[in-house]
C-alpha cells in the first residue's frame, strides 16, 4: 500500500474525459458542466456531493474542424432519481442515425426512470416506500429489478461484515438525512438502542423462485441509496451493449462504467477531485477501461447540530455518524453497482480499517485523508497501484 501528498505535476500532461468530484448516494446533487443542481425526490444525500462534466473527447469528436474524425462521440444527459446523467457513445465518422440517437435516449431514460419508480424512498408510490411503511409480515411481491437489489444488498451486507447495510435507513432518518428530517433533533441513547433492533439484512428473507421479500421483523426499513446509481449505470451498460455498442462512457450521478476507448482512440481518462468546500481541484486522473469506478465521500452532505458536524456517513454497528479524518474513497470494479456499495463501506470503516479491508480483498481503491493542516493525504491500494500504472505518461 503507498502513502503519499497531493501533487498536480504529473496531471497537467493527461486530459481527463470526465472530472468527478466526491458525491452523495441515490438522493445527491449532481452539477454537470452547463446543468444547474437540481432538485426533486432524491436529492439529499447518505453520502457527499459530486460534479462530472464531460470535456476532452466530446469536445474533440464534435468540433468542427479541418476533416471529420475517424471516430465520432454522441453525448446523451438528463435528469432521473433527482440528479444527472451523461452517457457519451463513440462509434465511426458516420455517427448515429436521428432514429438511432431518439432510441438510445429513450431507453437510457426509460431504464433510470424505472429503478427511480420502484425504488425511491422520496416517493411514497414506490415500490420501497410501500414496502418500508408496511409492518406486515407477509410476503411483499417485488419486480425483477427491485428483487436484484435486495439481492445485491445481502450480498454487500454480508461481503463487508454488515459495514454496508441497506436496512440502516430508520437510523438514517432519526439521525436527519432521511426525506423531510433534516430539522429532528438528535436521538437519544434509548431511540438509538431501540432503532438499532430493526437494523440488519438478516431480518429480511427473500424468495427467488416467487420473487417476494418478507420482513422477519416490524419496523424493518430499507434504502439502496448506497449503491443503486451504480446499478443503474450497469443496467444502462447492458442496454448499450446488447445494441451492439463497444466504446461508451456512463456516468450516473458520478457512477461510472466505461468500455472500449474515447473518440481519440485513447483508454478514457477520469479525474477525482480533491476535497474542498469551494472550487475545484484534481486529485488524481486514473484510466478507466471494461470497468466501473465509484467514489463516496462526507465532506459535504452534513448537518450542525448544537455545535455537532454530524456526517450523513451512517455507521451500521454503533448507529451513529462515523467520525473520522477520511474524506473520500473511490474504488474500481468490473460492476458499478459492487464499486459503490463497497466505496460506502470502505468510508465507514475509516482511515485505518478501510485501507487495511481494501487491501486484504485485493480491491482497486484510493483513500483521501485529512490532515490537521487541512491539507489531504493520499493512501493506495497495490491493486490500485497496478492500474494508475497504466495512466502514467509516456517519457
Amino acid at each position: 500500500m503507498a502513502t503519499r501528498r497531493h501533487t498536480l505535476a504529473r496531471l497537467r500532461s493527461l486530459a481527463p474525459d470526465v472530472f468527478v468530484r466526491v458525491r452523495a448516494a441515490w438522493q445527491r446533487r449532481i452539477v454537470t458542466r452547463g446543468v444547474p443542481p437540481v432538485g426533486g425526490a432524491w436529492r439529499v444525500a447518505v453520502r457527499g456531493a459530486l460534479v462530472a462534466a464531460v470535456v476532452a473527447s466530446i469536445v474533440m469528436a464534435s468540433a468542427c474542424g479541418a476533416g471529420e474524425p475517424a471516430r465520432r462521440a454522441t453525448s446523451f444527459s438528463g435528469v432521473s432519481m433527482g440528479t444527472g446523467w451523461t452517457v457519451t457513445v463513440v462509434t465511426g465518422p458516420e455517427g448515429l442515425s436521428g432514429d438511432e440517437h431518439r432510441a438510445i435516449d429513450d431507453e437510457i431514460a426509460a431504464t433510470l426512470g424505472r429503478i427511480d419508480t420502484l425504488m425511491s424512498t422520496w416517493q411514497p408510490a414506490s415500490e420501497l416506500s410501500r414496502f418500508n411503511a408496511s409492518d406486515d409480515l407477509l410476503p411483499f411481491p417485488v419486480a425483477p429489478e427491485t428483487f436484484d437489489m435486495f439481492q445485491w444488498a445481502q450480498r454487500l451486507s454480508d461481503e463487508t461484515g454488515g459495514t454496508l447495510d441497506a436496512s440502516v435507513a430508520p437510523l438514517v432518518e432519526a439521525w436527519g438525512f432521511g426525506p423531510a428530517s433534516r430539522d429532528r433533533q438528535l436521538p437519544d441513547e434509548a431511540t438509538i438502542a431501540r432503532l438499532r433492533q430493526t437494523v440488519g439484512m438478516a431480518l429480511i428473507e427473500l424468495d427467488p423462485a416467487g420473487h417476494w421479500v418478507r420482513k422477519r421483523r416490524p419496523g424493518v426499513r430499507v434504502d439502496f441509496s448506497a449503491f443503486a446509481p451504480g446499478y443503474g449505470a450497469d443496467r444502462v451498460a447492458d442496454h448499450l451493449t446488447a445494441r451492439g455498442l463497444t466504446d461508451y462512457l456512463i456516468d450516473v450521478s458520478g457512477e461510472l462504467v466505461a468500455r472500449g476507448r474515447n473518440a481519440d482512440g485513447r483508454i478514457w481518462q477520469v479525474g477525482v477531485e480533491r476535497p474542498q468546500a469551494e472550487g475545484i481541484a484534481v486529485a488524481h486522473v486514473v484510466p478507466l477501461q471494461n470497468r466501473a469506478m465509484a467514489t463516496s465521500g462526507d465532506y459535504r452532505n452534513f448537518r450542525e447540530v448544537d455545535g455537532q458536524r454530524l456526517s450523513h456517513v451512517l455507521d451500521p454497528r454503533t448507529g451513529r455518524p462515523a467520525r473520522h479524518d477520511l474524506a473520500s474513497v473511490t474504488v474500481f470494479d468490473d460492476l458499478a453497482v459492487r464499486a459503490d456499495g463497497l466505496a460506502t463501506a470502505l468510508l465507514v470503516l475509516g482511515p485505518d480499517e478501510g485501507p487495511a479491508f481494501a487491501e486484504q480483498h485485493g480491491l482497486p481503491a484510493l483513500f483521501l485523508i485529512r490532515r490537521p493542516d487541512g491539507r489531504f493525504d493520499e493512501r493506495t491500494t497495490t491493486a490500485f497501484e497496478a492500474l494508475d500504472a497504466a495512466a502514467a505518461p509516456a517519457p
